[in-house]
């Protein structure tokens, strides 16, 4: 990395450890009760930063990073180039214990087990998650087994796909640095399925496996001592999010999975819904307008959708 990069990506950090009194995957928890964690950021793009690089470097993704700077060039940003860091999360419907996967968000939640001093904490890393043909499977799951140096061996249903490509399968891989496993290995109850690292980083962030959760290597060497066996793990389907930072409500959107069946309409009667159910709990009065940007654009960031809004 060049000291111009360098110095690019250290103000960005800045800018969101400001805001964030944490590590930017380590954020608290709020206290009330609201569901938003996290800080919006930016930094500035270096001549030969991509956005894959940018992503990376602030522990994103690769459709994350994409759907927050739709008019950036994703190859050739340009050096300047001011670029949104969507560091801020609606937490998924779902309980806050263990793993949490929401796949249209291609995002893992850790949620540790509080300890006897500090804050509450949710941990947060970009995913890789099952192409629309080898879909990650949803439902509750648990640990079974931790790996580390795992090695592969090819499962029969890709030597197949290989045969019928007309491609040489592939074979046994031991562990290494070319292993697709990479060095950790978390095992699902669902035989065949596995959380861990990769040979390549670049995926993450995408539809690119054979529906195992495939994680930047150096996210999974940090996550890996913390997952014990027997670990809760709760893959959801959730395109839309709603939830309170204290007084607002906010809403976050993500492009629906290619295989659910859901027009522009459908994903705004889901919306709709979410929103009538916060409604019923806390009445708020709702930017309408608002409201139906986000679930036109899909940019995946959180979006205040009722007035209060928070500077």
């Amino acid at each position: 990395m060049t000291a111009q990069r360098a110095l690019r990506h250290a103000i960005g950090w800045l800018f969101v450890l400001a805001l964030a009194p944490l590590h930017a995957d380590h954020l608290v928890l709020p206290g009330d009760g609201s569901d938003v964690v996290g800080w919006e950021g930016e930094t500035l793009a270096a001549e030969e930063d991509t956005l894959a690089d940018i992503a990376r470097t602030f522990k994103l993704g690769h459709t994350e990073i994409r759907l927050a700077n739709p008019e950036v060039d994703f190859w050739l940003p340009g050096a300047g180039t001011r670029v949104v860091l969507p560091t801020r999360f609606i937490l998924p419907r779902a309980e806050r214990r263990g793993i949490v996967l929401n796949v249209p968000e291609m995002r893992l939640y850790y949620f540790p087990a509080p300890g006897r001093e500090g804050d509450p904490v949710v941990v947060t890393y970009p995913v890789s998650i099952g192409r629309m043909d080898w879909t990650t499977p949803l439902g509750r799951h648990r640990i079974t087994e931790k790996v580390r140096d795992p090695s592969w061996t090819p499962p029969a249903s890709i030597v197949e796909e290989a045969r019928a490509a007309g491609e040489p399968p592939p074979q046994f891989m031991p562990p290494g640095p070319d292993n697709p496993l990479g060095q950790f290995a978390l095992r699902l109850d669902s035989p065949s399925y596995l959380i861990h690292g990769t040979d390549r980083p670049y995926g993450i962030g995408m539809r690119v496996t054979h529906g195992c959760i495939r994680m930047y290597p150096e996210d999974i060497e940090q996550l890996f001592p913390k997952i014990a066996v027997g670990t809760p793990v709760h893959i959801v389907n959730q395109p839309v999010k709603v939830g309170w930072l204290r007084d607002t409500l906010f809403m976050e959107v993500h492009p629906p999975l290619e295989e659910d069946p859901m027009t522009e309409d459908d994903l705004r009667a889901m919306a709709l819904a979410l929103v009538e159910e916060a409604d019923r709990a806390r009445p708020v009065a709702l930017l309408g307008r608002d409201l139906l940007r986000v679930v036109r654009e899909k940019r995946g960031i959180p979006v205040a959708i009722s007035r209060g809004v928070e500077k």
